[in-house]
């Protein structure tokens, strides 16, 4: 075979072997065009179902803005319709005078703030009610610390005996146990009416 013919067939071998590279190439190429489309619309389902996800988010968030609202709104009428008239009778009945029932007490002085849901006050006494929708242990610090501060931030009454009480809708009883081992007041629902549950021998712890 002559020098030309040899270099003809090097050219077809040479070109042969590139053909079959390209269309490996290309294979190769489709492949992975494939798996990125195929990856492409995995992503895509996974932002949609984020999409679904965050609307659902979105109205949980509402719903429970509404919840928090009318939770809110019932509270305000548990203190108004059934605390507020009851706790005159209720203190009566402990041999504590009421001449007086204030709701939504705030004070600022000297860069400190005290608010108290309920006060009822007579010429010796002021009695500081915190009321809650479900009461806790850290509603229960907080209240002791509030009447701490009441005579500082409410200097009207600094030669009154100041005492605490609490109540809520829901009272889990570990708190009411520890509410009454603090010396406070516990004003607690019974059907339809509120009562004291503290028992007879409990002495009120004052400020």
């Amino acid at each position: 075979m002559n020098t030309a013919a040899e270099e003809i067939w090097t050219i077809l071998r040479e070109t042969a072997k590139l053909q079959k590279e390209t269309k490996e190439s290309m294979k190769e190429t489709d492949r992975r065009m494939q798996e990125t489309d195929r990856k492409m619309q995995e992503t895509d389902r996974q932002m949609q179902e984020t999409d679904r996800k965050m609307q659902e988010t979105d109205k949980k968030i509402k719903e429970m803005s509404v919840s928090i609202g009318r939770l809110g709104n019932k509270l305000g009428d548990f203190v108004e319709e059934m605390v507020r008239p009851a706790a005159v009778r209720l203190f009566r009945e402990r041999g504590i005078e009421v001449h007086e029932v204030h709701r939504n007490i705030e004070a600022q002085r000297g860069g400190e703030g005290i608010e108290i849901d309920l006060l009822v006050v007579n010429d010796s006494d002021v009695v500081a009610i915190e009321c809650k929708s479900t009461l806790s242990i850290d509603d229960v610090n907080a209240h002791l610390a509030r009447l701490g501060h009441l005579k500082k931030l409410l200097p009207t009454y600094t030669n009154k005996r100041v005492l605490g009480a609490i109540t809520g809708m829901v009272i889990p009883d570990q708190v009411a146990r520890y509410a009454y081992s603090q010396g406070l007041y516990l004003i607690a629902q019974s059907g339809d009416h509120l009562l004291i549950r503290n028992d007879a021998g409990f002495v009120p712890r004052s400020w």
